[in-house]
């Protein structure tokens, strides 16, 4: 049977897969989807590259540089086709769903294409492709008025005890340095039905810390309930046994209120924790960017976060040298950055994306200026991280493993405090053996700017 609904099984051809996925977090989800569908439809996957039949790529398209590993990414394939040993090469994700029309032109060697929204079409492509007694491309993409979202066991991509739980797809806020709306379309939640399904077959695998994504997190429900419903939607996954962490991303400051702060203060498994992408702290660059509050309000939405959750760690982005950022500008955003002791700060120099109004904008600043700007950003924030660690210096912390590094004899952990790949870690000794997702009380002994070290009780 062809597979056309995500969901029903096709006939397959015992073809190897291997899936690279590049960006970000929830490309990371939509990727473990597409190997759910792929497995369930019968074929082999493989984390050798060598032995496949076939390769996905996800793609990011989310700035210059994203851009540029995703097609360095394809083009690194291309020898493995042209030897004779990839059958095939499938696109999906932001870059083929931005470049769709011209793809075939630019990589004739591309089989598939498949758009954001159509990633429940892989094994569909793959099984058409091999069936073609002449190559013909399989090119195919859907709008944004409905939400792409299969019933497929996800398939994880590594041996960690934590997993990504996309809640939503795409955003309305159209901020004008972004491209994402165009990409990704307007902002869509998933059910929360579906949504507590889904984390309960994770849990089921050995999942013990939910991260919760989307574009934005914080509107999460008001599409389909009328209302923000994530207070509620956390509330209904911390009752999912084997779940012991929950933890927020990609929270805008403007749609925080008080229902999110109650449950994360009240909620035990709830991380006391919360990412802001706030991005600026001059108002007249925030205004130009499209962000929708002030530094006024940013510093009264941190110290009554701050105030009901007095042990909050915050983590945020800033972005420097966006078209007409003055050296004003700058010494407010030094100031915010210094003034707020952001537990967590990620810095970005402006890429100027096409179709984004921001692009067109006349002032743009030198490249070598942005650089000098970042510079002063994160040597700012590597001090203030440095001081902020030292705080925890014979303290308990309460650590969920992640993993053993033999050269070192040490583990690596995460505490409320960090989250996955952007954050630190803690790393210690233990007498015992130990397993991912176990939890652990170690005593911090000494500290680095970003991780922390100490050994088990």
């Amino acid at each position: 049977m062809d597979r056309n609904d995500g969901n029903t099984r096709v006939e397959s051809p015992g073809m190897k897969v291997f899936m690279i996925s590049l960006g970000c977090d929830k490309n990371l989800a939509d990727s473990e989807e597409m190997l759910g569908i792929l497995r369930e439809a019968g074929f082999v996957l493989t984390d050798d590259l060598k032995e496949a039949d076939a390769c996905v790529v996800n793609t990011c398209g989310f700035i210059k540089d994203a851009k540029e590993e995703s097609i360095t990414t394809i083009c690194d394939l291309l020898p493995y086709k042209t030897q004779g040993k990839l059958r095939y090469i499938l696109v999906t994700g932001c870059l083929a769903e931005r470049y769709f029309a011209d793809f075939s032109t630019e990589f004739p060697e591309v089989d598939a294409i498949l758009g954001t929204n159509a990633y429940d079409k892989i094994a569909e492509a793959l099984l058409t492709l091999s069936r073609q007694e002449k190559r013909e491309v399989y090119a195919f993409r859907r709008d944004f008025q409905t939400l792409c979202k299969t019933d497929a066991k996800r398939v994880l991509s590594s041996p960690v005890c934590y997993a990504y739980l996309k809640i939503a797809e795409g955003c309305n806020k159209h901020c004008t340095y972004c491209a994402i709306p165009s990409m990704r379309g307007g902002y869509r939640s998933v059910p929360m039905e579906k949504l507590v399904e889904e984390a309960r077959c994770l849990a089921s695998q050995g999942i013990k810390e939910l991260i919760l994504v989307a574009q934005e997190t914080t509107i999460y429900g008001v599409d389909l309930y009328g209302e923000k419903r994530l207070a509620a939607l956390l509330h209904a996954l911390s009752e999912i046994d084997g779940i012991l962490r929950l933890r927020v991303m990609y929270c805008y400051p403007e749609e925080i209120d008080d229902a999110l702060i109650g449950e994360i203060r009240s909620n035990p498994k709830v991380c006391h924790y919360l990412d802001l992408p706030i991005q600026h702290a001059s108002d007249r660059i925030l205004k130009r960017m499209g962000r929708r509050c002030d530094q006024e309000m940013l510093r009264s939405l941190i110290a009554k976060l701050r105030k009901e959750i007095p042990d909050i760690c915050l983590r945020t982005t800033m972005i420097v040298g966006f078209p007409g950022e003055t050296q004003e500008d700058m010494r407010e955003l030094i100031d915010f950055v210094d003034d707020m002791e952001f537990d967590r700060l990620g810095a970005f120099t402006y890429s100027p994306e096409e179709d984004t109004p921001a692009a067109s904008y006349p002032d743009q600043i030198d490249e070598e200026e942005k650089e000098i700007r970042y510079a002063d950003v994160m040597e700012l924030q590597q001090a203030v991280s440095a001081d902020i660690s030292k705080r925890f210096i014979g303290n308990l912390m309460e650590v969920m493993v992640d993993g053993y590094l033999p050269e070192e004899d040490v583990y690596a952990g995460r505490s409320f405090r960090d989250a996955p790949d952007v954050d630190g870690l803690v790393f210690f000794t233990s007498d015992r053996n130990l397993y991912a997702g176990d939890m652990v009380s170690v005593r911090i002994l000494d500290a680095k700017a970003y991780d922390l070290i100490g050994e088990m009780l």
